[in-house]
């Protein structure tokens, strides 16, 4: 039963659309960031980044360097697109991709996470089979089916991420349409759409809509009654986060996604008719085995556990925000926050407040006054300059945070020195405060 899950051999059409179609997206993806000032704004404007923590040694390029760094991440884009020396290609555009990811969290983004997810299926994948550069030189290569497990993983893979997005909105910030009333409002400045999103009901069907459609696009999809419908709503759905949200890519990848949910035939038939049909009924066992299927298994283990962790560390996830990344917590909340930073000198006992300018972008002041991680780490990047200074010093944080609109309650202790705090990845951090009662 298991090898037929995943070792039966099925036409490829899906794969190969798929395979054009993401490296149009991750080419648009990388050049749209160059012209849209993203990175400039990310990545070459900062001082220095906030990488994931352990992470600070991947640092971007000096001057005007990640601006080439994009333009070369588009060009393997556009590789993977054609299907050029295509193992190479989109090994090196996840490799680049993972790379900045780690390199910054001003911007954090869960389709960013996602994409490096799909980067490394489309590693594994044999996608430049056909339609190919790679096979229009080397015709040897030319196949026109693959393994059945790659239906499979993207059926599962997707499946953890709408269904964990749908549980997390299941808690009175959502329920009751203050978030979804927020960013209806933040919207209503938008033509045609903006006058629909100032109705009263708007964010009441937001509410709803959002939950049942993540919840049921998965099995919706795999019933065939129900494919075309959901194929549908899932068009207007994705498309209008699009236009509305301006979330980038993924919208236009969950799309080209559901080409795995649609039977081989159909895909072959309406966009792969020059190509010959896979009918064969074979099961194929690779001589890899034995270590592709332990790797499956932890790597879903994995996918199921990120999202989960936070319920084993202490206090609430989006008041704290430990475990919130890589859990498929999108668009749950609106957070705002104020900080000061004071400098005590251990040896004088002179102090002095932190002025921003002096170490921070515009696009990095919202995340030193919000997220927990970000201001344990740009504490200890002050600790350092100081240090190099010849200074010995402590620091202490008076921050208060606004979760929802909520009125402002404070996060971190400030009796704290936050220079010799210590970081707890997979635990809670005693120094911030717990959520109040009434949040």
């Amino acid at each position: 039963m298991l090898n037929r899950l995943l070792f039966k051999r099925i036409d490829n059409s899906p794969l190969i659309v798929f395979r054009v179609i993401f490296g149009l997206l991750i080419t648009l993806e990388a050049w749209g960031a160059i012209f849209m000032g993203w990175v400039n704004e990310k990545l070459i404007d900062p001082q220095a980044p906030f990488n994931f923590i352990g992470f600070d040694f991947i640092q971007p390029l000096p001057g005007n360097g990640m601006s080439y760094y994009y333009a070369v991440m588009g060009l393997f884009g556009v590789f993977v697109m054609i299907g050029y020396k295509y193992r190479f290609s989109i090994s090196a555009f996840t490799l680049m991709w993972t790379c900045v990811y780690l390199m910054q969290k001003s911007s954090y983004n869960n389709h960013y996470y996602l994409l490096i997810l799909l980067c490394i299926f489309m590693m594994l994948v044999p996608a430049n089979r056909y339609y190919s550069v790679d096979v229009k030189q080397n015709p040897s290569l030319k196949r026109f089916d693959m393994p059945s497990w790659v239906t499979v993983f993207i059926i599962a893979q997707m499946g953890i991420v709408y269904t964990f997005a749908s549980v997390a909105k299941l808690y009175p910030g959502w329920l009751d349409g203050t978030v979804p009333e927020m960013l209806t409002r933040s919207r209503s400045f938008l033509p045609y759409i903006g006058p629909i999103l100032k109705h009263e009901w708007a964010p009441e069907v937001m509410t709803y809509f959002g939950i049942l459609f993540d919840l049921s696009i998965i099995p919706l999809l795999l019933w065939k009654r129900t494919r075309i419908p959901m194929f549908l709503l899932a068009i207007f759905f994705h498309l209008f986060n699009s236009f509305v949200f301006w979330i980038g890519i993924f919208p236009y990848l969950s799309l080209a996604l559901c080409l795995f949910f649609f039977p081989t035939q159909s895909v072959h038939r309406r966009l792969c008719w020059k190509k010959p049909y896979y009918d064969k009924e074979e099961i194929i066992l690779p001589s890899h085995r034995k270590l592709f299927i332990p790797f499956l298994t932890v790597w879903f283990l994995l996918q199921l556990a990120l999202p989960l962790r936070h319920w084993f560390i202490k206090d609430n996830v989006l008041w704290t925000e430990e475990g919130h990344r890589m859990s498929w917590r999108m668009m749950l909340r609106s957070k705002s926050g104020k900080a000061h930073y004071k400098i005590v000198d251990k040896e004088s006992g002179q102090t002095q407040w932190i002025n921003y300018e002096d170490y921070l972008s515009e696009a990095q002041y919202g995340v030193v006054t919000t997220k927990p991680d970000v201001i344990w780490q740009f504490c200890q990047r002050l600790e350092k300059i100081y240090a190099e200074k010849g200074k010995d010093i402590e620091i202490y944080v008076n921050c208060k945070i606004s979760v929802n609109g909520k009125e402002y309650r404070r996060l971190i202790d400030p009796k704290v020195d936050m220079a010799a705090a210590e970081w707890n990845y997979f635990s809670h951090n005693e120094w911030l405060l717990p959520e109040p009662e009434e949040y």
